[in-house]
């Protein structure tokens, strides 16, 4: 039996603090990528994704998920957002979205550590 599959598919890049999450998207970059920021996120820098390590990339600061249409159009490979958890509820249907058009959507996150129950753990 034949069977078509998608092109586009939803990968969540998911760790505590410092597991490299950043450089995993990072390493997209040499792709026509987009990548998206919370706004409450300045740690580093206003206008690009800054991993711990020190590499960075250009990136939108937006307040809400809905902002991503504004930026994307049929030329990009990649659409990545980082510290998604941040974000409002429409995430999750716009990360659909994107990948059901053939997009891939990287999604970054920081978890809860299972070992002391703060995002900050380095232990697992």
């Amino acid at each position: 039996m034949y069977q078509q599959y998608r092109e586009g598919w939803l990968e969540v890049i998911s760790g505590c603090m410092f597991a490299g999450k950043r450089i995993k998207v990072l390493e997209y970059a040499k792709k026509k990528i987009a990548v998206f920021k919370p706004k409450i996120d300045n740690r580093y820098s206003e206008e690009c994704v800054v991993s711990h390590a020190g590499s960075s990339v250009k990136s939108f600061n937006i307040s809400k998920a809905r902002e991503i249409f504004d930026y994307i159009d049929d030329s990009y490979d990649v659409i990545a957002i980082d510290e998604v958890q941040f974000f409002d509820e429409e995430i999750v249907q716009i990360c659909d979205y994107f990948a059901d058009r053939g997009k891939r959507v990287m999604a970054a996150l920081s978890c809860i550590c299972p070992y002391c129950a703060t995002r900050c753990c380095r232990q697992w």
